[in-house]
């Protein structure tokens, strides 16, 4: 396992300069898609009930990201670095704007799930380049053969703001502006935005499409595993401050839905992750991680959705 991930590690995914301008460009467009759906009545209402998206955030960015340090731990030599960094680097994302449509699937919160989408995506600009800072650091520390890598922290928060900030800002102001034209196109942006990046993926692996379906195995075995993880103490965490089951579900689902895609772009971008680095690995996980995530969550929700009925003590809210 160890000797077929060192092959994908070495795998470099080059992009022009040109290319990956419109990478950002593409991101940007994504996070101003998600931001449509942010209304200001959302983070009111966060303000008025606090506790349930405190408990969210707490298993999205404290909780998700040392569990994944103790799983990148617990499989020690089976991975290689590159792996574990990638593995990191999702755990430090946002959740992903699916989130809320699964939500909707698994009869839970939906409500929680767009406010804590929301507040995770602005929170986005310090906890993902604060969390791969903080947890790479400390994998880097935990092996004397292991050499460090130096990301500057800067640097991402500079591309994080950028990439999530500008967009996130400017499509909350457009939705409150302009509902009414906000109603008409924030479909048709997410669908087109999410095609687009699709389109990008494709096109930056298909050099190494024949290594990743030989060795795709391992990098399977290892997003199940780890969104598994991510989904059970999302749930688990809810669990343990008491709330309802429906809370449980949307907390336990928007920790398992991550915003692998600007992992992908971070990753792409040379300012942060210079290409010598040899981080194949961490790219894998990234892309392999946005395609299977929707898979479990959408087979975690449909498996709630046929369910008993939740009895009225099981929803009442916390």
């Amino acid at each position: 396992m160890h000797e077929d991930l060192l092959l994908l590690d070495n795998i470099r995914l080059n992009f022009s300069q040109a290319s990956l301008h419109i990478m950002n460009i593409t991101i940007g467009f994504i996070m101003f898609g998600v931001a449509l759906e942010i209304k200001w009545d959302q983070f009111r209402d966060v303000l008025r009930n606090p506790r349930k998206v405190i408990v969210g955030l707490f298993a999205q960015y404290l909780v998700l990201p040392a569990v994944t340090f103790l799983a990148v731990w617990l499989l020690g030599g089976y991975i290689t670095p590159a792996v574990a960094f990638g593995m990191i680097l999702v755990a430090s994302c946002p959740g992903g704007n699916v989130s809320n449509f699964i939500s909707s699937v698994a009869k839970a919160n939906v409500a929680l799930s767009v406010s804590l989408t929301a507040a995770a995506t602005v929170l986005a600009l310090i906890f993902t380049p604060l969390n791969f800072a903080f947890w790479g650091k400390l994998y880097s520390t935990t092996s004397p053969l292991l050499r460090p890598i130096v990301i500057d922290p800067l640097d991402m928060f500079r591309t994080v703001i950028i990439l999530l900030g500008i967009p996130v800002a400017a499509g909350i102001i457009f939705s409150q502006k302009l509902p009414r034209l906000t109603d008409k196109i924030k479909k048709p942006i997410k669908t087109l935005s999410l095609l687009i990046f699709a389109a990008f993926v494709i096109m930056a692996f298909r050099n190494n499409y024949g290594y990743f379906i030989m060795y795709a195995k391992w990098i399977m075995i290892i997003v199940l595993i780890h969104n598994g993880m991510a989904l059970l103490s999302g749930y688990l965490t809810a669990s343990a401050f008491g709330l309802n089951q429906l809370d449980r579900r949307t907390i336990s689902i928007e920790t398992g839905i991550q915003n692998s895609g600007l992992g992908l772009v971070l990753l792409f971008n040379p300012k942060i992750f210079p290409p010598e680095l040899n981080m194949g690995g961490m790219a894998f996980i990234a892309a392999w991680w946005g395609i299977w995530h929707i898979l479990a969550g959408l087979g975690l929700a449909t498996f709630w959705s046929w369910g008993r009925p939740l009895r009225k003590t099981e929803v009442v809210s916390s």
